[in-house]
């Protein structure tokens, strides 16, 4: 992929989005089954404590409805002690997996960290995109997270996560220095190896979309390499058609008015192919209600009443009165922050029969062989709504044939099987290559062995039914069984003591029949011998 292409809109349909956009639609409250689930919060200068509102805010249920996320893009993490802290709070929270681990990346001012969970996915490596500066306009440290989900090994499958937090402020020195470190991030997305997925997640301290900090990372025409997930442009600030998707300030006399804190996703992530985001990005958030079925983007916490005022507390329908408490808490001074998350659903994995052997067949006779796909997602780990159906089609090479499909292959369902005919017109080794090409999934291309031994058929020796090499008592039953049966439903395998269907057919009429009785018991008196 080359940068050209990186920028192209991700609006394109195709037919698996119906898998993880189907889960989509159905996803009327945010819980998180099992696909991935990502979030970024500007925790505000933390410096330690709050052990019981984070655990509350991560883990406490309501309704059914919980956080608990996978990765945190975490801001203002103040030291690398206080990265400690929270992962250990994560991991000592009730209902809590305990597997999360927390990494500091200090930022110029305040830090940044990633915590993310060992048993869903693998931190690769950490890379500082944006390294701060003197002026002019020095933006501030952009560390790059790159992760891989627990059982997948290819490219395709790499997120790379940006964590920014950019200058807060509108005056043009803060703008400019947005502008420098938006610009810093998207000239590293667009030099990323083709295959991986990328998103930015944090704290952008923007009003606006028009902002040109902003324009960087979307493009000035919308063009990438950032989209917007939810498609929710304009000026956010003090704008109740966004109250749903506010972020900022959930305890302090401001009031909830910004929408700072975003998820921006680049377009391998909303082509509707494999590691995709569970939504459509075609569709703009509702502006009508939190729960907005289209999207698993989230402003958790922000049931919508908090316009312009702390977080509803008692009768907040998205969370209930003690998680939202507990987010305003975590959010202890004015300017404090709601974390904001999505769910991204894993790519198709491809399941198949390696090795398809024919074994020793007859020139001339039909011979095939089941073949078995299946999608090999991990669905103990991440569900069968989290990962991607797989679409695939199979190209098989001379001398085999097989529908070519396309077929679909759903998580957890069981295999397709595929009915593979040999060509034996030819006798000798055969050994060739079966392609599967599949969409939607961490490995697109993937090879089968097809391999068969074809022998030459034997003289045929009127009588000799049982390939023995001569005609005695040991063929009446197989001569009889001809007379029942049809040239069309013989079944030759000499492997099997069972010659071809003419060896009974004395008359030379195409068919055993009566008419072939006398000639065969001739046969049978004379002992013959079959030719070598």
């Amino acid at each position: 992929m080359t940068p050209a292409t990186r920028k192209s809109p991700p609006r394109r349909e195709h037919p698996l989005r119906r898998g993880c956009l189907l889960f989509a639609l159905l996803l009327i409250c945010p819980v998180a089954l099992a696909q991935l689930r990502i979030a970024t919060w500007n925790i505000t200068n933390y410096n330690g404590g709050r052990i019981d509102d984070i655990q509350t805010a991560v883990y406490g249920s309501f309704e059914g409805r919980v956080f608990a996320p996978d990765v945190i893009i975490g801001q203002e993490f103040m030291n690398a002690v206080a990265v400690v802290t929270f992962t250990t709070a994560l991991n000592t929270a009730p209902g809590s997996p305990g597997d999360w681990v927390g990494v500091y990346a200090a930022g110029g001012d305040t830090g940044r960290a990633l915590f993310y969970r060992t048993g869903r996915v693998t931190l690769l490596s950490t890379t500082t995109v944006s390294q701060p500066g003197s002026s002019p306009n020095p933006p501030r440290s952009t560390p790059r997270f790159d992760l891989r989900p627990v059982g997948y090994l290819t490219p395709s499958a790499i997120l790379a996560c940006y964590g920014t937090h950019m200058k807060a402020g509108t005056s043009s020195d803060d703008q400019l220095r947005r502008l420098t470190e938006a610009e810093r991030i998207r000239a590293d997305a667009l030099a990323l190896p083709a295959a991986w997925q990328f998103l930015v997640a944090g704290d952008f301290n923007m009003r606006s979309s028009t902002e040109a900090a902003y324009g960087a990372l979307v493009g000035g025409a919308l063009d990438g390499p950032f989209f917007d997930p939810i498609s929710s442009p304009g000026t956010w600030y003090r704008a109740a058609t966004y109250r749903f998707i506010h972020t900022q300030d959930p305890s302090g006399a401001g009031g909830m008015d910004d929408r700072f804190d975003q998820i921006l996703l680049g377009a391998g992530l909303l082509d509707g192919v494999g590691f995709e985001y569970l939504g459509d990005a075609s569709v703009p958030y509702s502006t009508t209600t939190w729960h907005d079925p289209y999207h698993s983007y989230r402003a958790w916490g922000n049931d919508g009443t908090s316009f312009n005022m702390a977080l509803t507390v008692t009768g907040n329908a998205m969370v209930g009165s003690a998680i939202a408490q507990a987010l305003r808490n975590v959010a202890t001074t004015a300017g404090g922050h709601l974390p904001v998350y999505l769910d991204l659903c894993l790519p198709a994995k491809v399941g198949f029969t390696p090795l398809v052997d024919f074994g020793t067949v007859v020139q001339g006779t039909t011979a095939t062989a089941l073949f078995e796909v299946w999608n090999a997602g991990h669905v103990a780990l991440w569900t069968a709504a989290g990962i991607a159906p797989l679409e695939y089609v199979l190209v098989p090479p001379t001398g085999f044939a097989v529908a070519s499909g396309p077929f679909v292959a759903a998580p957890g369902a069981p295999a397709n099987s595929h009915t593979i005919v040999l060509d034996t017109g030819t006798p000798g080794e055969k050994l060739a290559v079966l392609t599967i090409l599949a969409t939607g999934a961490d490995e697109p291309s993937r090879l089968a062995l097809l391999r068969a031994t074809v022998v030459a058929a034997p003289p045929l020796c009127r009588g000799d039914l049982n390939c023995d090499g001569v005609v005695d008592f040991g063929d009446i039953a197989l001569f009889i069984a001809a007379i029942k049966t049809s040239a069309d439903d013989w079944v030759t395998d000499p492997a099997a003591g069972v010659c071809p269907y003419e060896a009974g057919d004395f008359t030379g009429d195409g068919s055993v029949n009566f008419a072939d009785i006398s000639g065969f018991i001739a046969a049978l008196k004379a002992g013959t011998p079959c030719p070598n």
